[in-house]
């Protein structure tokens, strides 16, 4: 009861900020919460937001699903060769720091425009964090194990299901939780280069038109969206015996 009340707290003075901010601001900066919610209230009514949900909602699983896998199984690899894990690290950190934005013209070469490209730039943007911390706590397994395994002559795949991913799945879980965020960022990014549907296109189409309801309206679905989501994972992590 007391965190519900704490949360309530919070999302209250959330919104006393925001309805300050807009009376300084104006409508033509920052709509005011229940104009913003009037609005989002209206374009849920409609089918072709729920196309647009659908559009991106399909790009960002698919995105998701391959930076999980991709991420966890590059990690799993690296972090079981200790040599292999320290000269990857910083490749893999100068990647993930690399603004990912610069690449898009790439992707959309390599992809061309549609489904597969946002899907592409999705993973791009996720696979790598969930490698990084699937390497570093595979890396810091307790040496026990990995002699354990040697001593009962275990296959690398056997190693990496039995020993190595459990013991770093919590690890793994909170890679999972980044990699949500960057892939769901990853995806809108995309819609908004390159894309005549989803929601990253609906924000960029009202920024062309000066439509600061529907660009708030739109940033308000997406953050409810998130914030469940990643308390839902908050508390799978959780659950996680450590």
């Amino acid at each position: 009861m007391r965190k519900a009340g704490d949360f309530l707290i919070l999302i209250v003075a959330l919104l006393a900020v925001w309805q300050v901010l807009h009376m300084i601001a104006g409508d033509t900066t920052l709509t005011s919460p229940a104009d913003t919610f009037a609005k989002l209230g209206a374009l849920m009514r409609t089918g072709q937001f729920w196309a647009n949900v659908a559009e991106t909602g399909q790009a960002f699983a698919l995105a998701l699903v391959i930076s999980i896998i991709g991420g966890v199984g590059i990690g799993t690899l690296l972090g079981l060769n200790r040599t292999s894990g320290t000269v990857s690290e910083p490749i893999l950190i100068s990647l993930y720091s690399l603004p990912k934005v610069t690449l898009y013209p790439l992707v959309l070469l390599c992809f061309g425009l549609g489904m597969s490209a946002k899907v592409a730039f999705g993973a791009m943007h996720g696979l790598i964090p969930v490698a990084l911390f699937t390497m570093k706590a595979i890396m810091h397994i307790k040496p026990v194990y990995l002699r354990t395994a040697r001593a009962l002559r275990l296959s690398p795949g056997q190693v990496a299901a039995t020993i190595a991913l459990p013991a770093v799945l919590p690890e793994v879980m909170a890679g999972a939780r980044l990699g949500f965020s960057l892939s769901l960022l990853g995806v809108l990014i995309g819609e908004m280069f390159a894309s005549k549907r989803g929601l990253g296109f609906m924000i960029n189409s009202a920024m062309g038109l000066g439509d600061i309801a529907t660009i708030m309206a739109v940033a308000v679905f997406l953050s409810v969206f998130a914030v469940a989501a990643n308390a839902l994972l908050l508390v799978i992590d959780r659950a996680i015996p450590r």
